[in-house]
């Protein structure tokens, strides 16, 4: 199975997929895990975005053609990122679910209320029809 949690930050996606990996034996990851150092400190550099979404897709390909189960938290602020996750789970032929955190919490990497902003102008709302834009 892969679980896709979307949500702004502080909007609870980590808090559940932490909860869906207890409950369920789940993978969880998300591509702010790139940015931890060895010494468990997050240290985020902006140039290495792209690395880090693709390290966060691999590391799910990996789980999955394990057998393993993944849900993966991200922002998810645009349709066209769910896509390469969605191609993923039919390839594998997995049972895939978006979830949608909408909560309002403070966000654990800080990130400004400016930039929080933006994310929200450009949030893309899940359609009834959803499976006709993720191909």
């Amino acid at each position: 199975m892969l679980i896709i949690i979307r949500g702004l930050p502080g909007s609870g996606k980590s808090t559940l997929a932490k909860k869906l990996q207890q409950e369920r034996a789940m993978l969880h990851l998300e591509a702010d895990m790139y940015f931890i150092n060895p010494q468990g400190e997050y240290q985020f550099n902006g140039n290495k975005i792209q690395a880090a979404h693709a390290w966060c897709l691999q590391q799910t390909r990996a789980c999955l053609q394990q057998q393993g189960s993944v849900v993966v938290s991200n922002t998810f602020t645009q349709l066209w990122e769910i896509r390469p996750y969605h191609a993923l789970a039919v390839k594998m032929g997995v049972e895939f679910a978006i979830y949608q955190c909408t909560g309002q919490y403070p966000n654990i990497h800080n990130v400004p209320d400016s930039h929080i902003k933006k994310m929200r102008k450009r949030w893309h709302k899940l359609p009834q029809d959803l499976k006709k834009y993720l191909k």
